[in-house]
């Protein structure tokens, strides 16, 4: 039988399952959007980790966990690898892991939620970075965070350079979507609204060396939104350009202050494709000198395959 590690991801977005090979093949998978009510901008955490405990059973059956040999289980035990990184939902996922762990008599790995995208990012990337040190921009409803990233045996030493002050990109994204009348989580809605706009709006980035703000384009955008002189598909562009504006002016300002040349871009947002187009055309201009790598859109998201991934990183240490 096929040797495998379950990795486990259990965020305020979405249930993951992966069973993935030591050298990085999913043989099976499963993952399931949380529910969020019509007009809402997220989930309490109650009301995740109760989704969570009724998704997981249903998953695991769509797993076939009997057909592979299960040698190990990883799962995502906070959102952060720093002291006090907590949330509720991360303890669903780690529960199942510790009790599957007993049952099968096969180790338990913990990692968390960031470490997992870095890792899906590196694994899904058509190229990944040379360098065991470089930078990771990680951009979803949770975290906008610029990361200073160093490789090790059990996965990454990971320093916060800069990031937001307020908002992050995801929030910006998902309350202009639903305030222009899109479904929460409204990344892919709002993309695709935007592809029929000409580029006549616009709404200025607030950046500040490695720290930038996304309140004063969030206030911006939903009044332009209530004014509804302008159109919706105009506004959904302008959410993209400030996001796409706004890290351009942070990575330029972290590859002059002397950081790695190297950028691994994680997270749901980044699944966005003009955001990914505009960011490659203005940053690996040679004036600039940086070289992008992008997590493959499909496990931008919140994903249990980097966990089955960093599962492996420990398994062999």
């Amino acid at each position: 039988m096929t040797k495998v590690i379950l990795g486990i991801d259990t965020s305020n977005y979405r249930t993951s399952l992966c069973l993935a090979t030591k050298d990085g093949q999913i043989v099976a998978e499963a993952k399931r959007l949380l529910r969020v009510k019509e007009g809402k901008r997220g989930l309490q955490q109650s009301e995740a980790v109760f989704q969570h405990v009724m998704n997981l059973p249903e998953l695991s059956e769509e797993m076939s966990l009997a057909e592979w040999e299960i040698v190990g289980v990883c799962a995502s035990e906070k959102p952060r690898p720093v002291d006090g990184s907590y949330m509720p939902v991360f303890k669903v996922g780690e529960g199942l892991g510790k009790s599957l762990s007993v049952f099968q008599k096969v180790p338990l790995y913990l990692t968390t939620h960031q470490e997992g995208h870095i890792a899906a990012g590196e694994y899904t990337s058509v190229e990944k970075p040379k360098q065991d040190r470089f930078l990771a921009v990680h951009l979803s409803g949770g975290t906008s965070e610029l990361l200073l990233c160093t490789r090790q045996q059990h996965g990454y030493a990971i320093e916060k350079v800069g990031g937001t002050q307020d908002l992050h990109a995801g929030q910006l994204v998902d309350r202009v979507g639903v305030a222009l009348g899109l479904s929460f989580p409204a990344g892919p809605a709002l993309e695709k609204l935007a592809q029929s706009a000409v580029g006549e709006y616009r709404v200025p980035s607030s950046v500040q060396d490695l720290t930038f703000s996304f309140s004063g384009p969030e206030a911006s955008l939903l009044r332009t939104i209530a004014q509804k002189q302008v159109r919706p598909a105009e506004i959904a562009r302008a959410t993209e350009q400030c996001i796409a504006n706004t890290l351009e002016k942070v990575l330029r300002n972290a590859r002059e202050a002397g950081y790695p040349e190297e950028i691994l871009i994680v997270g749901g947002v980044a699944a966005n494709q003009y955001i990914r187009e505009r960011l490659v055309k203005r940053l690996e201009h040679p004036a600039v000198g940086a070289k992008l790598f992008f997590c493959d859109p499909v496990y931008s998201g919140d994903n249990a395959y980097g966990v089955a991934m960093l599962g492996w990183m420990q398994h062999h240490t």
